[in-house]
């Protein structure tokens, strides 16, 4: 069976205790679950599940129009990102990829099952793994594709618009193809001051990804979308993915979530005082914490075990060995919900002073 390589495995067997609940950390899903409307719109239509779904999901093309005021045409649907993720690189069969090192393990993949080489820019530890000006060095006209996740994915660190926009005019002039996933920029205080999506008009070399699957909770109902100013580009990526990738309740709770702006706004507001808390309480320990100002954090700690040892107490975190650039040395958490950040302090607490009393 092939190896999993994400958060969010809920579902292989593991050595937890039958007395402990799984809380999962691995997964960085908003801790507030789905919105009251989205599940209203599942049981509404219920009825409608027996049709196939509209290929060109218009009335959820429709509502993300309206939603980034960006024209009807510019939008391309799909099962999740990952699944444009995919069909994007099928689409643009990229000899060189550029890839910021680390970062979400996906865009490697895509990349690599079209036979693309992969170049890597690898982001320093000393400098807290931030994405700078010196990725522009790594602009050449030989690079076909590039991705660049913002925040980036796992370190939770956003890069500022300018930056992106210099990327992008650089790629403009290499003729290499951007995209930029902000499938996470809606849990940033200010996700305007980050996210591109207004200046895309300027660029036919750039598609942003955006995606319900976190801010929303809908992980398990799988959508997503990319908003790109080249007809020619949304038109492959269309042509490319099987003409009902995304399902009737996936295009109908879509709809739904899209008008739940309180339900964004009550959600920044609830990660970022989580995210303060986690931070803190990880660095009192002793944990190399890094600034994230996402919905996830990226630490490093000397226990090369602590994810097999969390396990025992129903809790699931990410172990970052699979992504280029970090090792079995780092973890990555989701900002949860007060009572479940706590028990994961406590239990990490339990973790460090058991094996200093070992060491003594």
């Amino acid at each position: 069976m092939k190896q999993l390589t994400h958060g969010g495995d809920i579902y292989s067997k593991r050595d937890i205790p039958k007395n402990k609940k799984i809380i999962d950390f691995s997964a960085n899903v908003n801790p507030l679950g789905m919105p009251p409307s989205v599940k209203n719109a599942i049981i509404d239509n219920i009825d409608a599940f027996s049709n196939y779904p509209d290929p060109f999901c218009r009335e959820l093309t429709d509502e993300i129009s309206r939603y980034e005021s960006v024209p009807r045409e510019t939008i391309i649907c799909g099962n999740g990102a990952a699944d444009i993720i995919y069909r994007i690189t099928a689409a643009t069969k990229p000899k060189l990829t550029l890839l910021p090192a680390p970062t979400f393990t996906e865009y490697q993949q895509a990349a690599e099952i079209v036979n693309s080489t992969i170049r890597y820019h690898y982001l320093r530890e000393d400098k807290g793994f931030i994405i700078d000006e010196e990725i522009l060095d790594k602009l050449s006209p030989d690079i076909d594709l590039m991705f660049l996740c913002n925040p980036n994915n796992p370190t939770g660190i956003p890069i500022e618009k300018e930056l992106v926009l210099s990327i992008a005019d650089r790629c403009k002039l290499n003729n290499t193809f951007l995209v930029v996933d902000e499938c996470f920029v809606d849990f940033l205080g200010n996700s305007q001051k980050f996210s591109i999506v207004n200046e895309l008009k300027d660029y036919s070399n750039v598609i942003v990804l955006k995606a319900f699957t976190k801010i929303y909770a809908m992980a398990g109902i799988r959508l997503g979308y990319g908003i790109c100013y080249n007809k020619n580009v949304i038109e492959k990526i269309h042509s490319i993915g099987q003409p009902w990738s995304v399902s009737v309740i996936a295009q109908k709770c879509g709809v739904a979530a899209l008008k739940e702006n309180q339900y964004v706004s009550k959600t920044k507001n609830i990660i970022k005082e989580n995210r303060e808390y986690l931070i803190e309480q990880l660095r009192l320990l002793g944990l190399g914490v890094f600034n994230s100002e996402a919905n996830y954090i990226l630490f490093k700690s000397g226990n090369k075990h602590l994810q097999k040892t969390l396990e025992k107490q129903g809790i699931l975190i990410r172990c970052c060995d699979d992504f280029i650039g970090l090792n079995d040395s780092f973890f990555r958490i989701a900002v949860k919900a007060r009572e479940d950040n706590e028990y994961l302090i406590n239990s990490l607490e339990k973790i460090m002073k058991n094996a200093k009393n070992k060491s003594c």
